[in-house]
């Protein structure tokens, strides 16, 4: 049975789920509609809206070792291989998750103490788009043997004006998983300069 979180809600992910070593993070979202003024009066019609999920290994001093722990649309592999994005979806239009993350949590570095997900609007600044226009916007985490969904957030701050989401993270603690949800927004126009602060 899946568990619905709240922002800044933590839930242990391996501890009680035996035999859990690897997830999957699905990531969601809609373009809210905007109604448009026709020669036959008002209509909606949703914004074609860009969404990047990326995911930054952090050591503990919550910094990336090295730009390549930068998981994202054009570095879909971790160097050591333990999480790999299953690839850009350029529009979030329809049912499901629009990207997904697989993260093998054995097989994480030891000197990674945890793993963020966050999401970027690509070209945000000369689309004019902001995550104001997103509506729905979740975080799930799911067990890839069954599928079986574990956890899920979804995000119902307004994020009107931010260009980046810091949506949640998978971490250590005391020798086990769990999960935090962030929820947080940012101005950052690139997955490039949102993971400069991390550097």
């Amino acid at each position: 049975m899946s568990i619905s979180l709240v922002k800044g809600q933590k839930v242990d992910l391996t501890k009680g789920n035996a035999g859990l070593s690897s997830i999957l993070v699905g990531l969601g979202w809609d373009p809210a509609e905007a109604e448009s003024k026709g020669m036959f009066g008002f209509k909606k019609k949703a914004a074609n809206i860009d969404c990047d999920a990326s995911a930054l290994m952090l050591n503990a001093d919550n910094k990336l070792p090295d730009p390549k722990h930068v998981i994202c649309f054009y570095n879909l592999k971790s160097p050591c291989g333990s999480v790999r994005h299953t690839g850009d979806n350029l529009t979030g239009a329809g049912d499901g998750d629009d990207e997904q993350i697989s993260i093998d949590l054995a097989n994480i570095p030891s000197n990674i103490e945890k793993v963020l997900m966050v999401v970027n609007i690509y070209q945000c600044e000369s689309r004019g788009q902001d995550f104001g226009m997103i509506r729905s916007a979740y975080i799930r985490v799911l067990n890839p043997a069954n599928k079986q969904e574990l956890i899920r957030f979804n995000l119902t701050d307004s994020y009107a004006g931010m260009t980046a989401l810091v949506v949640g993270e998978v971490y250590r603690h005391n020798g086990e998983w769990k999960f935090n949800a962030i929820g947080e927004g940012a101005h950052a126009k690139h997955i490039d300069i949102l993971s400069q602060k991390y550097l």
